[in-house]
């Protein structure tokens, strides 16, 4: 097993569809002990029963959107293990109405929000947790294609993840003197729920099902396995990366269908 005898916390996990608990999963079955975060009852309702399903140390509150209670969980943690060795990100919110038409219509409110939440939250994380990643740990957080390239809809996300995406680099270059290493995993459209706000998202895994490589959409599972190799000591020499996990989608340029249509 990949991550025996490491202590892994994850923010983000929301249902059993969610790509975090898809993490979760991976993490723990190769042998990893987790910590999951929920912030407000009604998620600290769905996240413990997870947290008992797959054995999980313990779970604390965190509001992403608050340095005080990012402070309070790194203390939280702290207390209850000391030292941890893997920290995984996958937190990300905008307004849903921020999710539909042009993104030259974004509110300044709606704009600050997504970043805040969506990309800042990661370096806010990295600080307070700082002190107790141990050397040659691991962070990993949670992109999409839409960070480089233009989405429908996706809109202000997109450019959260941008900016999440150049986050990574910069904490690998601030963490890297410890062997602690920083990276992304840019998954390919799951249905969950945080991907649900999205206006004409069912369209787009039609498209990613018929244009990909593989012909198919991603599996929550198939994202943990690469988390696993991101946490684990096969990555050593992987930081400051974006990976894919998208079953090709990124590498399509112009596709033409048999009946002549363009995509």
């Amino acid at each position: 097993m990949l991550l025996q005898g490491k202590k892994a916390v994850i923010f983000g996990v929301a249902n059993t569809r969610s790509i975090a608990y898809g993490i979760a999963g991976a993490f723990r079955a190769h042998g990893a002990e987790l910590a999951l975060s929920w912030v407000g009852d009604a998620l600290r309702r769905r996240v413990e029963p997870i947290a008992q399903e797959l054995g999980a140390s313990f779970t604390f509150p965190c509001d992403a959107a608050s340095d005080e209670s990012i402070a309070e969980a790194a203390a939280t943690v702290e207390k209850n293990w000391g030292r941890i060795d893997v920290l995984v990100h996958a937190v990300a919110f905008a307004d849903r109405d921020e999710l539909q038409g042009r993104y030259i219509d974004t509110s300044r409110k709606g704009f600050a929000l997504a970043l805040d939440i969506s990309a800042y939250s990661l370096t806010a994380m990295c600080k307070h947790f700082e002190n107790i990643l141990n050397d040659g740990a691991s962070v990993i957080t949670m992109s999409y294609y839409g960070a480089q390239k233009h989405i429908n809809n996706y809109n202000v996300m997109g450019v959260a993840k941008a900016a999440l995406e150049s986050s990574v680099r910069y904490l690998a270059f601030d963490l890297g003197p410890r062997g602690i290493r920083v990276n992304a995993v840019s998954a390919g459209p799951v249905r969950t729920l945080a991907a649900s706000g999205i206006s004409g998202f069912h369209r787009i895994l039609g498209h990613i099902e018929k244009y990909t490589p593989l012909k198919r959409t991603i599996t929550i599972d198939e994202v943990g396995n690469t988390a696993v190799f991101l946490a684990s000591c096969l990555s050593t020499g992987t930081t400051g990366s974006v990976v894919f996990v998208d079953d090709g989608y990124h590498a399509s340029g112009i596709q033409i269908d048999p009946q002549g249509h363009t995509d």
